[in-house]
């Protein structure tokens, strides 16, 4: 008897870019979050009690990394702000306003803005809704692939059990024929010799 074999069925495989995408986009609408969520919670410390200081520009941004410093004198201790967004036409030693939180004398931001880093705050409202729209759709994707897979893999297990049903049926089908034609010829057989 003939055992029929049945290749395992092979499904398209998903990119490993929708996986590795979704990851990277949760992370930086994690990390987006965490930069606004830091920058709101600055000012509002700032906001409740501001101490007004002066502060010396001894930095300027020249691009590839590098950011804007200012060291300031605050609660008898000196500190230094970096990123902070300085007005056009700042040279280095030039004086600016700061205000910086009573309770906290690293909470710092540039008199009359709202946010330490303007700049971040924007950046984390624009990228956090992009991040998150494309992290749904990578995992629409990826749920619609796999509900895809499991359902060819139900369609294809009923189609094997299908095709063995019918091989086993069609081996057996001379056997349980044959059979059956023995049977009769003995019976004929028999009657005819009590006759």
């Amino acid at each position: 008897m003939r055992s029929a074999t049945v290749p395992p069925p092979r499904f398209p495989r998903l990119g490993r870019g929708w996986y590795l995408t979704a990851v990277l986009s949760a992370v930086l609408a994690v990390g987006m979050c965490l930069l606004g969520w830091r920058q709101a919670e600055q000012a509002d410390r700032i906001g409740a009690h501001p101490v007004r200081v002066e502060g010396t520009v001894t930095q300027l941004a020249a691009g590839g990394g590098s950011y804007s410093t200012v060291s300031y004198r605050a609660v008898g201790q000196q500190h230094t702000a970096a990123a902070l967004p300085l007005a056009d036409g700042v040279k280095v030693g030039d004086t600016v306003c700061l205000e910086h939180a009573a309770d906290d004398a690293g909470a710092v931001r540039v008199c009359g803005d709202t946010y330490p880093q303007p700049f971040g705050v924007g950046l984390a409202r624009f990228s956090v809704p992009v991040a998150i729209v494309l992290l749904v759709v990578c995992l629409m994707r990826i749920r619609r692939h796999r509900r895809d897979v499991a359902v060819r893999s139900g369609q294809n297990r009923i189609a094997t059990t299908v095709a063995l049903a019918t091989g086993a049926l069609a081996e057996g089908m001379p056997a349980i024929t044959h059979g059956k034609r023995s049977r009769r010829k003995r019976r004929s057989a028999g009657r005819r010799g009590l006759h």
